[in-house]
Order: structure tokens, then C-alpha cells, then sequence
């Protein structure tokens, strides 16, 4: 079956996870490859397979492909499979509706896809249509649209678990589309996140040159004081090619001179430091 056809398929297992992003009402009718609302707002599939459920779209820097495909190849190469093992046990040994914010490619799914022998339903969302269509090209059985992270097209308490990794924060409509019970996993930079690069890129007087996650962290746990705290930290080895994609896909470029770029660029990092925060909680 080709994707769209797989896609539609899915949909009418599960639609009833999603809501129109005009009206707020539930989809309820598949015709074809398009999906309607009560209210008669159509959304069509594209041929790849994916909804794109959003009205909202302003250009900025992730909208570059060679960001994306410089950041596939890295995650390919297993840059956060740590992060992603770790989550992994974090998780019920049940079915779950498992939904990622921001998800970028695909790359956090794809991994669960593999490592859980559960029936999973599993849907990923980012606002840059470039990197939706990347995550069509991952042979799971996942399902991706283009959506926005303040206006979530989803229902009330539809997922038992929200993934948001290295992603800004709706906590709203997080609690809004989680049930009861249901389990947040935001994964934010810790201060040695990629400490290697920054000390290319800048010099010791730059705000860059050093990171704290506190506002984040502290933002979070206001709104849940109760939540757990896990950190990861492990050195990645580099090739030659893995720096050139890092150099690539990651946003610390876009405050350095492009002077200091094609310095960087030519240099040499054996390894690189990632260095995170897993924040957990459960909805009660």
C-alpha cells in the first residue's frame, strides 16, 4: 500500500485522537484521503501521509532542509539513543497512545517503535513541514502532521503520554490532551549540553559560552512541584562528518560570527558532550 493509503487506514482506527485546529471540534468523517470536522473544515492527506492541521506558519531558521538532514543523519548515527533508551524505561509495559511535541523527524518514536513489543499508537507532531516529511521516510508505524504547539489539534485527554524533548512548552494544552494519570517527559539542555562546541564557537565573555537550564527547569516545576528529575550524561564519538552535521544542526550556530564558523568548521572533535535533564511527572 503506499502511504497515504496506509495513512488513511490509520486514521479511521483513530480518529477520534484528533480535533479541528479551526473550530475545535472533533474530526469525525474520512472521505477519500481528506478529513473533516463537524463544522466542515477539510484537511487532506498529502501523499506522503501526513495532516497538516495547522493554519500558522512564519519562516525562521528550522525551515532549512539542510538543518534537517544534517540533524537525521546525527540521530541516525545514534546521537540521543540514550536519551531515548532512557525513556524508554520510563514508560507502562501497556498500550499506549504516545504522543511527541516537536518531534522533529521522527527519530524518539521511530526508537520506541522498535523497543516496545506493545501496540502503540504512535503520533508526532512538529510546525516545520521539512521535517515531517523526513519522519514519513522512517518504515514504522507512526503517524506524523504538521500542527502547532499552542493550538494542539488533538482531544481532551487522548494520549497517555506527551514526549517534548528539547521543545518549548505548552503545559495547558499538555494537561489538556493527557488523561488522567498520564506521563510528561520534557527533556531539557543540562550546563555541559555540547560544552565542546560552545567553547569553539565563543569566547569566555559570551553570554553563549556558558548554559544554565534553571528558568526552564524552575518554570516546570512551578507547575508541578511534585515532578522527578533524572540526569543523562555521556560522551558521543565524533567522525570527521558527524562534527560537520553538528556544526549543521545545531542552533548554537546561529549567534556565532561567520567568522568563527569557518574556523569551527575547520576543526577537529573527537567526541561530544550531551549533557541533559529528563523532567517526569504524572497528571493526577
Amino acid at each position: 500500500m503506499k502511504k497515504i493509503e496506509l495513512a488513511t487506514v490509520w486514521l479511521e482506527n483513530n480518529l477520534d485522537l484528533f480535533r479541528c485546529p479551526d473550530c475545535q471540534q472533533p474530526l469525525c468523517q474520512i472521505k477519500g484521503y481528506s478529513v473533516a470536522c463537524q463544522q466542515g473544515h477539510v484537511f487532506d492527506l498529502s501523499r506522503k501521509g501526513t495532516l497538516f492541521l495547522t493554519r500558522h506558519h512564519s519562516a525562521n531558521n528550522y525551515d532549512d532542509n539542510k538543518f534537517w538532514q544534517a540533524r537525521q543523519r546525527l540521530l541516525q548515527h545514534g546521537l540521543f539513543d540514550k536519551i531515548y533508551a532512557r525513556i524508554g524505561t520510563l514508560l507502562p509495559k501497556k498500550p499506549l497512545n504516545i504522543l511527541d511535541a516537536g518531534c522533529g523527524q521522527g527519530a524518539a518514536l521511530n526508537y520506541l517503535a522498535q523497543q516496545r513489543n506493545f501496540s502503540d499508537q504512535l503520533v508526532g507532531f512538529d510546525l516545520s513541514k521539512k521535517a515531517i516529511n523526513l519522519a514519513t521516510q522512517i518504515n514504522r508505524p507512526a503517524f506524523f502532521c504538521v500542527a502547532d504547539l499552542a493550538a494542539l489539534p488533538f482531544t481532551n485527554q487522548s494520549f497517555d503520554v506527551l514526549l517534548d524533548i528539547f521543545t518549548p512548552s505548552a503545559y495547558a494544552e499538555f494537561q489538556r490532551v493527557l488523561r488522567t494519570k498520564g506521563l510528561l517527559i520534557k527533556v531539557i539542555p543540562a550546563n555541559d549540553y555540547l560544552i565542546e562546541l560552545r567553547h569553539l564557537l565563543y569566547e569566555k565573555n559570551s553570554v553563549h559560552y556558558q548554559y544554565s537550564n534553571e528558568k526552564v527547569r524552575d518554570l516546570f516545576l512551578q507547575h508541578y512541584p511534585r515532578a522527578r528529575q533524572i540526569r543523562i550524561n555521556y560522551q558521543f564519538p565524533l567522525k570527521n562528518t558527524d562534527f560537520q552535521d553538528l556544526l549543521q544542526m545545531t542552533p548554537l550556530q546561529w549567534g556565532a560570527s561567520q567568522k568563527q564558523l569557518l574556523w569551527a568548521a575547520g576543526q577537529d572533535l573527537p567526541q561530544i558532550t550531551i549533557d541533559v535533564d529528563l523532567l517526569i511527572t504524572n497528571f493526577n
